[in-house]
């Protein structure tokens, strides 16, 4: 598959301690683990105030969360969507785990991928194997961190 030209767009924040490049490896890195094609992936590091915000307008949810994704095509192969990650919510996960910052943004991206890709966390047996499947690819990609790739 040809990736030159895969439109990834992504809004984050100095204050982060993550970068672009990092984060297109991670996601290229997943095309080509995963065998999935990309029309257009957007990836937005936000505060909570603003998850919040977005939780309540288009899932009627009134509470943060660290991630919430859109599918924008229907597709499961050929991917048109959105990643919003909470880097408030993300900081106190990796505190409560015992991880790096930079794992839990590598979890969440995962974790936005996976349902892209149509894997749910809604009910106990599909979440156990997303949450195999995404340990599974943080162990796995937990180089492109480590190595600062």
């Amino acid at each position: 598959m040809n990736i030159s030209n895969t439109k990834i767009a992504i809004l984050i924040p100095k204050k982060i301690d993550f970068n672009k490049p990092l984060i297109r490896k991670i996601i290229l890195a997943l095309v080509e683990e995963l065998h999935f094609s990309i029309a257009s992936i957007n990836v937005s590091f936000v505060d909570r105030k603003e998850i919040l915000e977005l939780n309540g307008k288009y899932l009627n949810h009134h509470f943060s969360t660290d991630i919430l994704t859109f599918n924008y095509s229907g597709s499961n192969t050929q991917l048109d969507g959105e990643i919003i990650i909470s880097y408030e919510d993300a900081v106190e996960n990796a505190s409560r785990f015992h991880i790096s910052g930079q794992e839990e943004y590598l979890r969440l991206i995962i974790h936005g991928i996976l349902h892209l890709l149509g894997y749910d966390d809604q009910i106990k047996n599909d979440k156990i194997k997303m949450k195999r499947k995404e340990t599974s690819l943080v162990k796995k990609l937990n180089y492109l961190i480590l190595n600062k790739i």
